[in-house]
């Protein structure tokens, strides 16, 4: 049976895919988070995850683009290279920002078409008992 990624693997495998350097493929990005999780996922397991499949498709838009990498010395070449790692995420969470923005708009609209109010959306949640199912002595 296939091993669910927990959220740290998940968080290993799109650190993984933002930092990536030549041609992306799915098969190729299972060999690589291999050594990083400790068991090879297939493409399946990580295309069922919404935050690897956005990760996934931005980058290879990304580097479709076209950025190319130039040659430096190994201090600057470090550096080059967290700068593109910290691009590439700071562009893949603007994308995930974004579609939350839409998200939001979009349930502001259906609230106010339900005439629902501010109040009634910015009401904290409600209590949760959770000695309730315990035995009382």
């Amino acid at each position: 049976m296939a091993k669910h990624l927990s959220t740290r693997d998940l968080d290993l495998i799109v650190t993984a895919i933002d930092s990536w350097e030549g041609k992306l493929g799915w098969e190729a990005l299972c060999d690589a988070v291999e050594p990083l999780i400790g068991t090879r996922p297939t493409r399946q397991t990580l295309n069922a995850h919404q935050r690897v499949k956005d990760a996934f498709a931005h980058q290879k838009a990304r580097l479709k683009s076209g950025f190319v990498s130039t040659k430096r010395p190994a201090s600057l070449s470090i550096a080059e290279q967290r700068i593109r790692h910290l691009e590439a995420e700071n562009s893949r969470l603007l994308q995930q920002n974004n579609v939350l923005q839409e998200r939001f708009i979009r349930w502001q609209y259906n609230a106010h078409k339900s005439k629902m109010s501010q109040e009634k959306l910015d009401a904290p949640l409600p209590f949760v008992d959770r000695d309730s199912s315990e035995a009382k002595q």
